[in-house]
């Protein structure tokens, strides 16, 4: 029986991977900062088979409470970060404030939730980290250029856990999604680009139990994002991407 953290559990994606959890019999500990609906989604949990199901309601940017929340959760088997905002890209543009808050969420917050989780997992020996970076990350766009920084700097932080954590026997998973019918993207018009977040949660189950380092969900935006890389800088700086 696996015992899970999931930080930011009330989130569309994070919800869906409580699910797939369940289902298996894992044991879930709950993090969110909304009381009301962290316990509507505890109580949805443990009707879908969970062992048990704990919560701690918190502000995931409440850097100073992350060691006793860490406290509480433990032993810490699975971590899954699916903790994030998108920010309003016209807002982060031009606003030093907005795009600090995208940033503390996204990466100052988790760089320090997931350092301490690494420190309690490097002691014992195990552990799994699992962590929702983005394919915003690979490439910065002009449309929403600080939560691509902010997940790009994501992404490098947890590669260079993953490399400092292997010899340990602590795996560290970055998961990129692309599109993701949430309500984070609610505002974006659909197209079939775009995933449910039952099929990045499944992703998310399956690096966790056969492994991987980094899931592109869906697969294909693996190539997506390969071939937006290789576009020289000339040719994309005049993209309206």
């Amino acid at each position: 029986m696996r015992r899970v953290l999931i930080l930011g559990a009330t989130s569309a994606i994070a919800q869906e991977i409580g699910r797939a959890f369940a289902r298996r019999g894992a044991s879930l500990f709950l993090v969110a900062r909304n009381p009301e609906r962290l316990q509507a989604v505890a109580e949805d949990l443990r009707t879908r088979g969970a062992a048990a199901v704990e919560t701690e309601v918190l502000d995931l940017d409440d850097r100073s409470r992350h060691a006793e929340l860490l406290e509480h959760a433990d032993p810490l088997e699975v971590v899954v970060l699916a903790h994030g905002v998108l920010g309003d890209p016209g807002q982060t543009g031009r606003e030093t404030g907005a795009a600090e808050r995208v940033l503390e969420t996204n990466l100052v917050g988790p760089v320090s939730l997931l350092t301490l989780a690494a420190q309690r997992m490097e002691a014992r020996q195990a552990g799994c980290i699992v962590a929702l970076s983005s394919v915003s990350g690979d490439r910065g766009r002009g449309k929403n250029a600080v939560y691509g920084a902010s997940k790009a700097g994501l992404t490098a932080f947890l590669s260079g856990l993953r490399n400092r954590l292997f010899r340990s026997g602590v795996r560290v998973v970055t998961v990129k999604p692309g599109l993701v019918d949430t309500p984070m993207t609610a505002h974006l018009p659909r197209s079939p680009l775009f995933a449910s977040p039952a099929r990045v949660a499944s992703d998310v189950v399956r690096a966790v139990e056969h492994g991987g380092d980094v899931v592109y969900s869906p697969w294909w935006w693996r190539w997506v994002m390969l071939v937006i890389r290789l576009i020289p800088e000339r040719v994309f700086k005049r993209l309206s991407l």
